[in-house]
């Protein structure tokens, strides 16, 4: 069974955390391939040397898979040299089992994307692709915030605290003030009028009562969202 060559001339990489493997495949108009293949660092200057090979036999095409994360800096170099860069998921490059080798793996991605057998992945542009890993790193803060105020809501529950019964906000001024001078004076007993503010609605004899509780070291540990 032949294939339909669709590239000409096409590169297939297999990246890995220390080496790439490089191939090269150039078609004539026979259908004859001719491979060139090696190996370059995935250092910043490996990765120079890999640009200059691919304009050396003037190719301009280049498949990979989605390794992790090893292929975003081979990804982002190749894009600033005007190459294009088609990256695919593993499952679509998965070679055959039996002998196989990285420089086997390189080649056969190469012959998948010669003859248009890989599914390509979407990639923003570079301004895209910042923009989201900011608004991913917020969302992941936001959720570590979350995580820790319920941690801290679960610890009040426990030590039998119910700030949150007699305030809207326990992390609100006057919620914090009584929970900064209950930690500084564990087991005292304390008037908590200072600590409210004016604008609260809640009855100071309704506070009072509701501070009567104890931090306890040992159940910050069991206060957890599990």
């Amino acid at each position: 069974m032949s294939f339909k060559i669709l590239k000409n001339n096409c590169c297939g990489l297999d990246v890995h955390k220390t080496w790439i493997f490089a191939c090269i495949g150039i078609a004539d108009s026979l259908n004859r391939t001719e491979y060139k293949q090696t190996r370059f660092s995935s250092f910043s200057k490996g990765l120079n040397e890999l640009c200059d090979w691919l304009v050396k036999y003037h190719c301009t095409d280049v498949c990979m898979e989605s390794t992790g994360k090893y292929w975003s800096p081979v990804f982002n170099i190749l894009e600033k040299h005007n190459l294009w860069v088609t990256l695919s998921h593993p499952k679509y490059t998965k070679p055959q089992k039996g002998n196989k080798t990285d420089r086997k793996d390189a080649k056969w991605i190469r012959d998948l994307y010669m003859c248009g057998m890989v599914i390509l992945s979407f990639i923003p542009l570079a301004d895209i692709r910042q923009l989201r890993g900011l608004v991913r790193y917020r969302s992941k803060l936001t959720n570590i915030i979350t995580n820790e105020k319920n941690r801290a809501h679960n610890y009040l529950t426990v030590s039998n605290l119910k700030l949150d019964d007699v305030f809207s906000d326990i992390f609100g001024r006057s919620s914090r003030s009584i929970t900064e001078h209950i930690l500084q004076h564990s087991g005292e007993t304390f008037n908590v009028t200072p600590f409210i503010d004016k604008r609260c609605k809640t009855p100071i004899g309704e506070i009072q009562t509701a501070v009567d509780g104890q931090f306890l070291p040992n159940r910050l540990l069991s206060s957890g969202n599990t």
